[in-house]
């Protein structure tokens, strides 16, 4: 068994409504902080996981994506390996 570390980044789509990020890029022009023209919120994952090889830790990490990690309706995510013990 190898070892494989990912990240695994999570967006919502750019033709969902981020309230979230809205209010922090409000909060931070009250801040004193201009010129945000833009700021939405996402989620990073760090992930270390057994594999036998390459091909293995990426259909792990895709299932672990499309069925858990991620809503497909409303939210996008991409990945990649950091360090790969081979």
């Amino acid at each position: 068994m190898n070892q494989f570390e990912a990240k695994v980044s999570i967006r919502l789509r750019p033709s969902v409504l981020d309230p979230a990020g809205e209010a922090i890029k409000s909060a931070a022009s009250k801040l004193g902080v201009e010129g945000v023209n833009s700021l939405r919120i996402g989620k990073l994952i760090d992930i270390n996981l057994d594999a036998v090889e390459k091909e293995e830790a990426i259909e792990k990490i895709e299932m672990l994506c499309d069925r858990l990690f991620a809503n497909k309706v409303i939210e996008d995510y991409e990945y990649f390996f950091e360090n790969i013990d081979e």
